[in-house]
């Protein structure tokens, strides 16, 4: 057995691969706020999966499962996630906080798992979810006591909350579509539904936003262009494949750990890239929310060590 396909370890190739994942996903954030500069929410919605479908779509055969399937992760994933985030955001939200907040989605995904598919939640997921639901009391208490410095809102946190559910739901829509086809083909798969979200951003800037802000993004910053770039090309359709390809390669159990980079890659670019300042109830929420992941994903084999013992 070769080290690439050893399930005890990572190839040098594929170790790099996934440090690149974590790094473009935890400064994803910074370009977020970069870009959001110069576009509303949901004209940067609908520049990042112009780029995302742009030129891909013209090389990438159609992913070969029923349409409802492609059009709903384009729904839930594009508009439902990436337009509560960008509002989150705009509306009061730091990408140091954004970037912990999103990880809840593994735990959204349970919840959802358990109403909709009749999954069972281990006891190390029952943990978990009581940790991220302290973690989270920590974060409305900071809205509560308000405190000096605090750059976040309590419209910002909701907000993002509802991202992360939107996450979550989407990849209930992934688990599903997996099950309804043989031939299911991630890059496929999601090249092609990034063409769903771009006319309801296209449609939702028409209704909602100022009308002074229409066009204001033909004048935008080369640094928010390189933020929409960044998303569209880096954040959506590079990392997504080397992560995708990590898993075809590596047990879940195996790669899905080093998710918990993101957020303190994401912590670290907030804090050093944009001056972001973090509350003590902050600082106590997040450790309780990266506590829970940690027990999410390493206590099935902290239980299985303790059985054997």
């Amino acid at each position: 057995m070769t080290a690439a396909s050893s399930p005890g370890r990572l190839s040098g190739r594929d170790l790099a691969a996934a440090l690149a994942v974590v790094f473009i996903w935890g400064m994803n954030f910074v370009a977020m706020k970069y870009a959001l500069r110069d576009f509303t929410p949901f004209q940067l919605g609908a520049a990042r999966y112009v780029l995302a479908v742009l030129p891909l779509l013209f090389f990438i055969k159609r992913p070969q499962l029923h349409w409802k399937w492609v059009v709903l992760y384009g729904l839930f994933q594009g508009v439902g996630q990436f337009g509560f985030l960008f509002s989150a955001i705009k509306v009061g939200m730091t990408a140091s906080l954004a970037s912990v907040l999103m990880q809840t989605q593994v735990f959204f995904t349970a919840i959802f798992g358990y109403a909709l598919l009749h999954e069972r939640a281990s006891r190390p997921l029952q943990v978990g979810l009581l940790l991220a639901a302290l973690g989270l009391s920590c974060f409305a208490m900071n809205y509560a006591t308000p405190q000096a410095g605090n750059a976040t809102t309590a419209w910002g946190f909701v907000l993002n909350l509802c991202a992360a559910a939107m996450w979550a739901a989407s990849n209930i829509v992934v688990r599903k579509a997996q099950q309804a086809s043989a031939g299911y083909d991630p890059l496929a798969f999601v090249v092609w539904s990034s063409l769903v979200p771009i006319v309801p951003f296209v449609l939702m800037t028409w209704a909602f936003d100022d009308p002074s802000t229409r066009w204001a993004w033909t004048g935008a910053a080369v640094s928010s262009w390189a933020g929409v770039v960044y998303l569209g090309w880096l954040a959506t359709i590079a990392a997504y494949a080397m992560w995708t390809g990590l898993l075809k390669r590596h047990p879940a159990n195996r790669v899905a750990p080093f998710s918990l980079g993101v957020p303190v890659v994401g912590l670290a670019a907030g804090m050093l890239l944009l001056g972001e300042y973090i509350t003590g109830w902050q600082w106590t929420g997040i450790a309780l929310v990266v506590a829970a992941l940690g027990c999410v994903m390493f206590g099935g084999r902290w239980l299985s060590k303790s059985a054997r013992k």
